[in-house]
């Protein structure tokens, strides 16, 4: 099963994030399917961007999108 997830990236003080279609067992920072975007919540406003047909083409083949990643979609 693929779900739409964070996963981590940068130095311990300044985090940035990448939206991934990852299978659900692969570890937090495992090797993802597909990168579908980032998140860079270090600079005001946070940076998002989001290939949001991407988004939805996984989501059509089934694919769960976490709670962090839905608050995202709907800010943007």
């Amino acid at each position: 099963m693929v779900t739409i997830r964070m996963s981590q990236t940068g130095k311990r003080n300044a985090k940035h994030y990448r939206i991934v279609a990852i299978e659900k067992r692969e570890r937090r920072d495992g090797r993802p399917v597909e990168i579908l975007g980032y998140f860079d919540p270090t600079v005001k406003p946070p940076h998002v961007k989001l290939e949001k047909d991407r988004i939805a083409y996984w989501v059509s083949k089934g694919a769960v999108i976490t709670d962090s990643v839905k608050k995202l979609l709907e800010q943007k």
